[in-house]
């Protein structure tokens, strides 16, 4: 009872405080919605690395965060401060190259772990800073605080949604996923009608961001917050494959009711780009 109390706590606090973020504070592009990206992304990264820790694949904590940092921090460059697009790949090549060269004059015991390190790092650049990255590109679109309000809101009421009806009907359609047994068949249901009908409203209310050319705006919202949905379910599920391989419950503690950072982003760093992408096709 504590843990949901606690969840609903932080449900009720933060989405509030980010919706405040979104909305009041735009400037730069929606820096301040960047620099939050660019925390987040750290901190996942540091516990996407002591998840991989558990498997043997080591990476100090300080190079786990710069590392997850880089492309978020990148893109925050370029769109809040209007530098040169390359600058994105640039960051990625010079964490690549990184990895690459810090180590060839390591000592031959350190150097026996050289392809362990190096493929670690090369994860940790890319999970979850990467995909946590197309958040900071919605920040370009017209009205962007709509557009990510709407992503926030198709992606934290599937979540929602998921929960509350997997614990009102989720007793008997338990267990039929390995990677997370206590999902359910009602949960999926109940959260993915939740995105879809975020969606709908999104497409009927705030005709400005979705402006469908090709299809009805209903079908056009249910069909994004369809993808969104489905997309911030699989990224719950990919998380949960990670932690149980590794053995652990939670992939930390630092917020309560819900475990780690990257138990709270999860969602949102694989249905970024699926909303991204289905949002230009979709509304253009």
């Amino acid at each position: 009872m504590t843990k949901i109390i606690q969840r609903l706590l932080i449900f009720f606090i933060g989405i509030p405080l980010v919706v405040l973020i979104v909305v009041f504070l735009p400037q730069n592009h929606h820096l301040a919605v960047n620099i939050a990206v660019i925390i987040f992304s750290g901190l996942g990264a540091v516990e996407f690395a002591d998840i991989l820790k558990r498997k043997g694949l080591v990476l100090p904590a300080a190079e786990a965060a710069i590392l997850g940092i880089i492309s978020p921090v990148a893109m925050t460059v370029v769109v809040s401060f209007g530098l040169n697009g390359q600058v994105m790949s640039a960051a990625f090549i010079i964490g690549g190259c990184w990895l690459l060269v810090s180590r060839i004059f390591a000592a031959d015991e350190k150097l026996r772990d050289y392809t362990i390190r190096t493929a670690t790092g090369f994860s940790v650049m890319m999970y979850p800073g990467l995909f946590m990255v197309w958040i900071i590109r919605m920040t370009l679109l017209p009205r962007a605080d709509m557009v990510i309000l709407m992503f926030l809101l198709m992606v934290f009421g599937n979540d929602s949604f998921a929960w509350a009806a997997g614990i009102l009907f989720g007793k008997g359609n338990r267990g039929i996923i390995t990677a997370s047994p206590n999902k359910s068949i009602a949960g999926f249901v109940g959260g993915l009608i939740a995105a879809i009908l975020a969606g709908i409203g999104g497409a009927l209310f705030i005709s400005g961001a979705f402006v469908s050319r090709s299809l009805h705006p209903i079908f056009a919202g249910a069909l994004l917050g369809f993808v969104t949905g489905a997309a911030g379910s699989l990224g719950d599920l990919a998380e949960s494959a990670l932690k149980r391989s590794s053995g652990i419950k939670d992939s930390g503690s630092i917020i309560p009711g819900r475990g780690g950072v990257l138990d709270s982003i999860d969602s949102l760093a694989l249905a970024a780009p699926v909303f991204y992408v289905a949002y230009r096709i979709l509304f253009g």
